[in-house]
């Protein structure tokens, strides 16, 4: 019995070192011919026995290493199956699919990430151009903005400030230079973005949208050198105002559908009779709409007369229209939750416009759908992460200052625990924030366009944000619900729904493309699969799907193995960087455990469930948050090792990344509670946690040490927020609390000198006179720490007061002053005329 047992533990070690290292058939052959050969001689079996038993392997062995043979005796027989189950994908999901590039996404999804590649991957930087930017322009417009002024009293920005950005080029950060544009790399320009939405949203939102997915992007992947020539100079010195038209009051998240139609007709133009086609379009959630010049616009086109061929729907198209074009309509706005940026519908019905509108011209008809789904991903990784790093960095400076400088129990509130807690929480998501921002900027200054790592940017970021804003209005209390101009707070709270709503719903963001798409794009084998079942005949489509195949069965299996293996021996023989830093190493090792269990489970998933799982939004989506922690912890572990493996900042990493490891745990859990065949998800709970779920959710004392870091001045401090805007001065309401956060830390030896002496008796409170009063005149503390404690006092007060104003809150005011504005520029106008 020893003897067996030895055998069958030799054997099984044997299997489960070849399955962890993935090893190739004809490995596995050889090993199993030994195994069996050995267990053959060990026991007392007969010659017909052991002839029938070997002749058996050699039979088995010759089909599973003998390609033509497994292609028709297995794999081709898989391969009918896999065609009559696969639905058909129509044009516009593969056009999706295909959108964009793969990038780290791929090796995560491969269970098994290159942790060398990963930081192999060049740190991006700014260059001296945008930096210079960056500290000039930018800083500049910045302080000529007043949100409250923007967002109360104009609902616009105001007219210099307008013109300031068309000037600078704002509005033409990714148009080349050769067109008159700043050609700022995707870092720079995320970077402009992120300092503007620190400071405004409107700001920030006017200067994104010309640079996302819009005319200007569409322009220099597909226009005519026509257009190009004509278009791209003038939206680079902001002489025309550009927006882009998708949405449809039938076809929002589910763009694909929209019902605005073109129908391709001859027409008269500039008087003469050119090929166009009439268009009918009602949009609506149009950013710069309102006061666009340029209208890109999105419709499905049709050819009933067979103008441009033999098709008759040729499919979505997008063309450039002038808003100034006859039958546009266009001008009225939406009010996205007091979001003043320009935003509103614009609509056309049969409106005639020449074929050569069409961007990139008539050969581009009905390509449009390719033409946003391959722009898309570069834009969604830039705008919405980026404004939404801004505002958590801003939230963050802010919010630490303000608990420094509000006390409350004779304490600085932000020294009490359950505020502390909402503070650490706030530096560390930040940090992380910060950290998936550089890397996904990085990879598009690259050259990819990650689909899927751009949802997810987009996704988690917007979400994170979220939160921030959340625990920020707990922590301001009563100073964050009342609106005013000394309010760094409210509007922000207020607008944090329209980027979680934009750019594809975070809903369906998170339940339908994270998880839907990377599998099919970012699986090392399912695309291939897909392709040859359905795109793919004959001898060339066996043999593909053979490779294909084989190679998923092997890779399913090593992935199972190495995530129970991972499972037993608590991630010690996870895969680990050479270079790494030795105190991150096993956040490493606890990501390659999570990365094999994630694409173990998500083969076993789409195996059990197959087309199913498309509609088990539930599970996909939890699918895509396994996913998403594991970018999330790639960059922010990356983003240490870039920025110099900083000491100070390891307590923001190690919360993070243990934050983002749990909640990956708890998305499996969730995942294997709600597994529709329980018997294969006790397997599965078996094999990815063999000894129980052992992530933990970030330790007090490490959230303590991250709050620490916002509510001191220091390096650490203005990392975490560096490259925000911080207004200048004491009538700014940033500025003067960033003058009471250092005035209140300066102070507090004086406040301790004042408070002890109270508590021994040496100073009475008297009501109507000041403590510092109290200390001169006691000889407590000297004429100059009295002055320096009246100067913290007048700051703390202009900081923790709250706005309040007349009955009709200014509006009258608010009225009188614009008139009288409006008034000045008509009378300049007419004196210039003259």
């Amino acid at each position: 019995m020893l003897d067996i047992a030895v055998f069958a533990a030799a054997t099984i070690a044997v299997l489960l070192l070849l399955a962890y290292f993935q090893a190739p058939i004809l490995v596995w052959t050889v090993a199993a011919g030994l195994m069996l050969a050995t267990w053959l001689s060990a026991f007392d079996f007969s010659m017909i026995t052991n002839f029938s038993v070997a002749a058996l392997f050699v039979l088995i062995g010759a089909v599973l290493n003998i390609n033509l043979l497994r292609r028709k005796i297995v794999s081709d027989h898989v391969l009918a199956l896999f065609r009559r189950i696969l639905p058909d994908m129509s044009q516009t999901e593969k056009e999706a699919i295909d959108a964009g590039t793969v990038w780290w996404d791929a090796d995560l999804f491969s269970g098994k990430p290159d942790w060398n590649r990963m930081l192999a991957i060049p740190a991006p930087g700014l260059s001296a151009e945008e930096q210079a930017f960056l500290d000039g322009p930018c800083e500049e417009v910045c302080g000529m903005t007043n949100d409250w002024e923007v967002t109360h009293e104009r609902y616009d920005l105001p007219p210099q400030v307008w013109q300031y950005v068309k000037d600078k080029g704002f509005l033409g950060m990714i148009i080349p230079k050769q067109y008159g544009g700043l050609g700022f790399s995707a870092m720079g320009h995320s970077a402009v973005v992120m300092k503007l939405a620190t400071r405004s949203n409107a700001l920030a939102v006017t200067v994104m949208v010309p640079n996302s997915l819009g005319p200007a992007e569409l322009l220099l992947h597909y226009g005519t050198d026509e257009q190009k020539n004509h278009y791209l100079p003038r939206l680079a010195k902001g002489l025309e105002v550009p927006c882009f038209a998708l949405t449809s009051p039938e076809a929002g998240s589910d763009a694909a559908s929209i019902p605005d139609y073109g129908v391709v007709c001859k027409g008269m133009f500039q008087g003469k009779e050119v090929l166009g086609m009439k268009v009918t379009w009602d949009k609506r959630y149009i950013t710069l709409g309102p006061v666009a010049t340029l209208l890109g616009l999105a419709f499905r086109l049709y050819d009933p007369a067979h103008l441009l061929g033999g098709k008759e729907d040729l499919g979505i198209t997008c063309a450039l229209v002038p808003t100034n074009h006859p039958g546009v309509n266009i001008g009225r706005r939406h009010l996205p939750l007091n979001a003043v940026f320009q935003n509103g519908p614009n609509s056309g019905k049969d409106v005639f416009m020449p074929i050569d509108w069409i961007i990139g011209g008539k050969d581009y008809a009905g390509k449009g759908w390719m033409m946003l789904m391959g722009c898309l991903a570069a834009g969604r990784s830039i705008s919405l992460p980026t404004s939404s790093v801004g505002g958590a960095k801003g939230l963050a400076r802010m919010t630490g200052a303000y608990a420094r400088v509000r006390s409350q129990f004779k304490t600085p509130i932000g020294k009490l625990e359950g505020v502390e807690e909402a503070l650490g929480r706030i530096a560390a998501n930040c940090y992380m924030m910060e950290a998936v921002r550089v890397m996904t900027a990085g990879a598009v200054d690259l050259g990819e366009k990650p689909a899927v790592i751009s949802a997810i940017a987009k996704y988690h970021m917007t979400e994170r944000v979220r939160k921030i804003v959340d625990d920020a209005m707990d922590i301001h209390g009563g100073k964050g619900i009342c609106l005013g101009p000394n309010n760094w707070v409210g509007r922000g709270y207020q607008v944090i729904p329209v980027g979680i709503t934009v750019e594809g719903a975070n809903i369906l963001t998170r339940t339908l493309i994270i998880f839907g798409q990377g599998a099919i794009r970012c699986h090392p084998y399912v695309l291939r699969e897909m392709r040859a079942a359905k795109e793919m005949q004959g001898a060339a489509a066996s043999i593909e799907f053979d490779d294909a195949f084989t190679s998923h069965i092997g890779h399913t299996l090593s992935n199972g193995v190495r995530a129970f293996v991972h499972g037993v021996t608590s991630s010690r023989l996870g895969q680990v960087p050479r270079d790494g830093a030795p105190e991150t190493r096993h956040y490493y090792r606890f990501s390659s455990r999570l990365a094999a269990a994630f694409a173990f489970l998500a083969d076993v998933s789409m195996l059990a469930m197959g087309g199913a799982l498309k509609r088990k939004e539930k599970i996909s989506g939890r699918l895509g948050d396994v996913l998403s922690m594991l970018y999330l912890i790639s960059a922010t572990l990356k983003h240490y090792e870039d920025q110099g493996r900083i000491k100070e900042d390891l307590p923001l990493i190690r919360w993070a990344v243990r934050d983002a490891a749990y909640q990956a745990q708890e998305a499996i859990d969730a995942i294997l509670s709600n597994f529709p065949v329980k018997s294969l998800a006790t397997l599965l709970r078996w094999t990815i946690f063999p000894l129980g779920m052992s992530f933990r959710p970030p330790l007090d004392a490490r959230n303590h040490e991250c709050a620490k870091i916002v509510l001191e001045p220091g390096a650490a401090r203005d990392r975490l927020t560096a490259g925000m805007y911080v207004g200048k001065g004491e009538s700014d309401p940033t500025g003067v609390l960033e003058a009471a956060f250092l005035a209140t830390i300066a102070c507090e030896p004086v406040d301790e000198k004042l408070h002890k002496a109270v508590k021994k008796g040496k100073i009475v409170p008297q009501p109507g006179v000041d403590l510092g009063s109290l200390g001169i005149q006691y000889k407590i503390i000297t004429a100059e720490e009295n002055a320096q404690w009246q100067r913290k006092e007048m700051l703390r007060k202009n900081v923790i007061k709250v706005d309040d104003f007349p009955q009709d809150f200014g509006r009258a005011d608010i009225v009188s002053k614009l008139v009288q504005e409006k008034t000045r520029t008509e009378n300049t106008s007419t004196a210039k005329a003259a």
